[in-house]
């Protein structure tokens, strides 16, 4: 069975896809760009085939087309499950589970949404409100703090190694540098962990 993987490497959720598979190794799956600035992603084939005007989506070759970046994460780490990305017994799933969507809610949404509602060039897909970015924007500093907190404890957000919860934090926060969010320099330990993640190989896999 062979799968497509419908990208687009100007939107960040696509990225973590692309960054898990890196750090996988995967290399068994065809990449198929999408430009969300042409519309191709409000195609009435691609709406057909994914549901939605989302990206990413990941075609299983048998009918199935599965949207949302963690949900393809979690399917392909069924089909590949070396290294580990989303734990190894009952406890270590639940403590990457809480904090991949502390991630997703606390960070990486806000940054998002802060580009879409502060970046000019994202005008021309969204209707811009520059109260929404300044709001998530603040929520996005006061997160980063519970981060550094939890990143004075561990070396990575869920534990010892990369997990998904690191992947859906930092490629939020990259995309973030589209608005100049920087974390506050006294946030040590998130210099630290970005440092870590932006130095890996898979993190040019991501960009």
């Amino acid at each position: 069975m062979s799968m497509t993987l419908y990208d687009s490497r100007r939107a960040p959720n696509p990225r973590r896809v692309r960054w898990f598979m890196a750090e996988k190794g995967i290399e068994d799956i065809a990449l198929v760009e999408v430009d969300i600035f042409a519309g191709d992603h409000r195609a009435p084939d691609y709406v057909a085939r994914a549901g939605l005007p989302n990206v990413p989506a990941l075609d299983l070759g048998d009918g199935t087309t599965i949207t949302e970046s963690v949900a393809i994460c979690r399917y392909l780490e069924s089909v590949y499950p070396e290294p580990n990305m989303f734990g190894r017994d009952a406890r270590e799933v639940a403590v990457i589970e809480m904090w991949t969507r502390r991630a997703e809610m606390m960070l990486s949404t806000p940054l998002m949404m802060a580009v879409r509602h502060g970046h000019p060039a994202l005008a021309a897909i969204e209707t811009q409100v520059p109260a929404i970015a300044a709001r998530n924007r603040e929520g996005a500093e006061h997160a980063l703090a519970v981060f550094d907190r939890r990143l004075g404890e561990t070396p990575f957000i869920a534990g010892e190694r990369v997990m998904m919860a690191d992947i859906v934090a930092i490629t939020g926060l990259d995309f973030s540098r589209m608005v100049k969010f920087r974390p506050a320099e006294e946030l040590a330990n998130v210099a630290r962990w970005a440092a870590a993640m932006r130095e890996r190989p898979a993190a040019q896999a991501g960009v």
